[in-house]
């Protein structure tokens, strides 16, 4: 049994849900989200919380179940407080700007890369090297730090590259001299 997927999820003072044909809306203060659900499980939705039932009860539908609580509650929270993932650009003349709906960087290649940033996403540059992607959907907010993080990853000999900042990067040693 998925005990992620029995936990009610908590919903905000100034939260409105609605769950009408399989298709829940949240709206909250940042926004609104808009989500279908899988026909296997089935949404209780009560005045504070929300709880994922199951229509049927094998492995996949469980698994379904802890899947659908977690999609859901990051819903919640996106419309209330928002989701913020940041970025560190490591290297010597590696750097971001912002210009207009895109970012544009310059990570040692021949040319600078421009990245259109998609609706709903805000981006902020500190520094030309901290790179700050915030919004209320948690899943295109991963994509759009992973993508990014994917132009340049981080090389282990010397830490150049894109990397998460909370993300730790196990160096090598280089080479070593001829005896």
């Amino acid at each position: 049994m998925s005990r992620v997927g029995k936990k009610p999820i908590p919903v905000a003072d100034k939260t409105k849900i609605s769950y009408k044909d399989r298709v829940l809306t949240v709206q909250g203060e940042k926004g609104s989200l808009t989500r279908t659900i899988h026909p296997d499980v089935d949404l209780d939705v009560q005045d504070k919380e929300i709880l994922v039932t199951l229509n049927r009860d094998d492995r996949n539908t469980r698994a379904l179940q802890g899947l659908t609580r977690s999609l859901v509650d990051n819903m919640v929270v996106g419309v209330s407080k928002g989701f913020e993932r940041v970025l560190e650009i490591n290297g010597i003349g590696y750097r971001a700007e912002v210009s207009g709906n895109s970012i544009v960087f310059n990570l040692g290649f021949s040319h600078p890369i421009n990245y259109k940033i998609p609706d709903g996403i805000t981006v902020s540059v500190e520094k030309n090297t901290v790179v700050k992607l915030s919004g209320i959907d948690k899943e295109a907010l991963g994509h759009m730090a992973a993508s990014i993080r994917r132009l340049r990853p981080p090389e282990p000999y010397k830490g150049k590259g894109v990397k998460y900042a909370e993300e730790r990067i196990q160096r090598k040693a280089g080479k070593t001299g001829a005896k």
